[in-house]
């Protein structure tokens, strides 16, 4: 069911972290949010720093908001972004080094390198009884957010089957992973029903793992199958809700975890195999490859492509021309009424700064405003682009109001 973007020609927004303003300096370490918020400096600054994320966003112009993940704990490269769910739910205990010989082939990573540091430096919790739901306030967390704006708020979070990957098994309770991964899908989903209960109609899952594994062992492996049925279990019973599916390849700290990289195997599964309304790809960073694997399915789409037009990983911030360039090669394979701009991926995890994550996003915004122009669309408003609103405006410049909406 199509609601954030029912009535939208190009749509623009981001994946779903930003920057952190600096003041912002605490983290909820696993308490309950309740629990966080008591404490009168917390409260004070969480709800300011969201009303910022959500402003900011508002004034550069995009279409759809995020949360800004700032419910997502201040750590190494991100790690938290695992973190969240796994340090609330039962069943899992304490923090280990993962073992050497991992079960994702593509996170081996050799002394000296970035990759290597993080890897080596995360910790994780081991399984060591039932997995059971226990309140991630995801409603909570949306209604603060959504509190903020009168345009939708995209709610992210990511998915069981990435939680799964760092885990081990210390409990007999568990025969093997896949039983880990149903019983965290099954929680998820508990929480997904009360997000959409709560008011909530645009959810985004974010990093199912059928892309690295389809292009790992190939798109009819035991295991990916295994991984669909997984992920339709989580999702289980959202059908009033515009269901987002995320993927990238990778953003601990801004870093590529591989570089053999391909959707090919993948098309297919997120096209029909895996519900879901809009299915975002990392583009922008892979010089737009694999974009001709829409060509079969162009006149018949039924889902939303959200192309990442903007790279989350270069600290060059994008020009509107640059956005609408990657916006004409999208159309090219995918019909307008079906194409959402985006990122790659999310700004924040101890990614690039705020201004430059600002401008980014505005270019999107503004690149979605010059090819809706050349399809004589209506233009969204873009505040930051507004003459009027400069900071510094040059003496004897026209800033009248005839020339907002233009840039």
């Amino acid at each position: 069911m199509f609601t954030a973007t029912a009535n939208l020609i190009l749509p623009s927004t981001t994946t779903g972290s930003f920057p952190r303003p600096r003041w912002f300096d605490v983290s909820m370490w696993g308490r309950p949010l309740d629990t966080c918020m008591l404490d009168v400096r917390f409260r004070e600054k969480f709800q300011d720093a969201m009303a910022v994320v959500i402003s900011d966003q508002e004034r550069a112009g995009l279409d759809i908001l995020t949360h800004g993940d700032l419910h997502v704990d201040e750590d190494m490269a991100g790690r938290a972004w695992h973190h969240y769910p796994l340090q609330r739910w039962a069943g899992f205990a304490g923090d280990y080094l993962q073992p050497e010989e991992t079960t994702a082939p593509w996170l081996h990573y050799p002394p000296g390198t970035l990759l290597n540091e993080i890897y080596t430096g995360w910790r994780w919790p081991h399984v060591v009884d039932k997995i059971a739901h226990r309140p991630l306030d995801y409603a909570k967390l949306w209604r603060i957010a959504q509190g903020k704006t009168r345009k939708p708020v995209k709610f992210g979070t990511c998915c069981s089957q990435v939680m799964a990957l760092f885990l081990d098994i210390h409990t007999p309770k568990y025969k093997d992973k896949r039983e880990v991964i149903w019983d965290m899908a099954e929680a998820m989903n508990k929480e997904l029903r009360a997000l959409r209960d709560a008011g909530c109609r645009c959810i985004q899952i974010e990093e199912p793992t059928f892309h690295f594994m389809a292009n790992t062992y190939g798109k009819n492996h035991e295991q990916v199958k295994f991984m669909i049925d997984a992920f339709n279990r989580e999702v289980d019973g959202l059908d009033d809700v515009e269901l987002w599916i995320h993927t990238c390849w990778g953003n601990p700290n801004m870093q590529r975890v591989m570089e053999d990289t391909s959707y090919a195997n993948s098309i297919e599964i997120y096209l029909e195999r895996c519900r879901g309304d809009v299915w975002t790809l990392e583009m922008k960073d892979r010089n737009q490859k694999d974009l001709e694997l829409f060509t079969p399915f162009k006149t018949a789409l039924k889902k939303k492509i959200a192309i990442g037009a903007v790279s989350h990983r270069v600290l060059q911030a994008d020009r509107p021309e640059d956005v609408a360039g990657e916006i004409r090669k999208a159309l090219e394979f995918i019909p307008a009424e079906r194409l959402v701009v985006s990122s790659d991926c999310g700004f924040g995890r101890q990614g690039c700064n705020r201004e430059i994550a600002f401008y980014k996003a505005s270019a999107i915004a503004q690149g979605c405003n010059i090819v809706r122009r050349e399809l004589g669309l209506a233009t969204a408003y873009v505040p930051a682009a507004d003459p009027v609103l400069q900071i510094d405006v040059v003496a004897g410049r026209d800033v009248t109001s005839a020339a907002r909406g233009t840039a």
